[in-house]
């Protein structure tokens, strides 16, 4: 049996999303088919890519830092916005 942890709830340019407790930002949204998480500089999307924090694909500001979604756990109430460029 699986369990999984409790549901919290954070926001995403403005969209209330659900995530597992501890589970990571980047793993929630694709889990919740949101894959555009952040703008190249010419207004293509971007999305998730190495999963480990190193290609810098899935950066998103959280609290006006920018941070890596897929290293970055959620909290309940975080706000979470798509970075324009990196």
């Amino acid at each position: 049996m699986i369990r999984r942890a409790a549901e919290i709830t954070f926001q995403f340019d403005g969209d209330e999303f659900t995530a597992f407790d501890g589970e990571t930002i980047s793993a929630a949204l694709l889990r919740s088919g949101q894959k555009n998480i952040r703008s190249a500089p010419t207004g293509a999307p971007r999305g998730m890519f190495c999963g480990m924090g190193v290609c810098q694909e899935c950066v998103v500001e959280v609290d006006g830092k920018k941070t890596e979604a897929c290293r970055k756990k959620v909290k309940a109430g975080l706000i979470v916005r798509k970075a324009t460029y990196v």
